[in-house]
């Protein structure tokens, strides 16, 4: 019986993919005007993003513990070893409360095999991370082999770069001062920012969303594999014109051919408001390390 690859909500896979690969989901919680909801399961991205445009503020919370303690403990009673890969710990506080559930769970149920690892990433970055887990596990690998591969993944191999339309939304989160973001919005100014050791680090500003998308196909270019059939994944916060024209870019001039496209889903939607778009790749640091696609 193969590894069973567990992630949470904040990977912004396909549903059809998650389908798929028999990947499961555990949901983070978004809270709007005071009720909670469990993100993918009785609210949809959409909505997060209708609430942003209507003025709400939505938050997001961690994965419930009893939601982890009743997923581990199905796979235990089923004695399916797991691989769970998370959202960065630097980002939350998910990623330790599983492993503390998981080392109960494993006290409890002795034969129990339960592996966390902290992808250190978000969005598709994460999804990739998941996704190419999911699929060796399909196709049959030691589950050491995939364990392995996922913690090499997670090592700042896969690229975040990405730009917002509204500074606020990083203000109001403690990314740019209150300053910054009412001269951005008044000179059009575009942060692009990429994620290092697990957390969103500014990288560069540019005049314009045009200039934006441009710049992120570039630092692809530069930080990419390289590999023409490697999956490229896009994801956009309910804006997808930009997400087609990188996607353009990205085909056209540097001749990328496989795209996982989606939109960001709720737990980075809320931090970052709606216009962003991002892109994710496995970068140059993977082939450096020697190992095998």
């Amino acid at each position: 019986m193969s590894i069973q690859i567990i992630t949470d909500s904040a990977c912004d896979l396909p549903q059809e993919l998650v389908r798929e690969y028999g990947i499961d989901v555990l949901p983070f919680l978004v809270i709007i005007d005071g009720k909670e909801y469990q993100d993918g399961i009785n609210i949809t991205t959409k909505e997060v993003y209708d609430a942003i445009r209507a003025d709400k503020v939505p938050t997001t919370a961690q994965v419930p513990i009893d939601q982890i303690a009743k997923t581990f403990k199905k796979y235990a009673e089923q004695g399916r070893e797991c691989l769970y890969l998370s959202f960065s710990s630097k980002l939350s506080g998910t990623c330790n409360t599983v492993q503390m559930v998981a080392q109960e769970m494993m006290e409890k149920f002795k034969d129990f095999k339960v592996t966390i690892v902290d992808t250190l990433s978000g969005s598709l970055a994460q999804g990739l991370i998941t996704l190419e887990a999911a699929q060796m596990a399909k196709a049959g690998a030691d589950s050491g082999a995939i364990i392995d591969r996922a913690r090499k993944r997670s090592n700042n191999n896969v690229e975040h770069l990405f730009s917002v339309d509204d500074l606020n939304y990083l203000h109001r989160g403690g990314r740019v001062s209150s300053a910054s973001a009412f001269l951005g919005g008044l000179l059009q100014i575009k942060p692009i920012l990429h994620v290092q050791n697990g957390l969103m680090i500014p990288f560069q500003k540019v005049r314009g969303k045009k200039m934006a998308i441009k710049r992120i196909v570039e630092l692809v270019k530069e930080r990419s594999l390289g590999d023409r059939n490697q999956l490229i994944g896009i994801t956009h916060a309910d804006d997808p014109d930009a997400a087609e024209q990188v996607k353009s870019l990205l085909k056209d001039s540097l001749g990328y051919q496989n795209f996982i496209v989606n939109l960001i889903g709720s737990v980075l939607a809320c931090h970052i408001g709606i216009g962003g778009v991002a892109v994710f790749a496995v970068n140059k640091k993977f082939a450096e390390a020697n190992v095998s696609l």
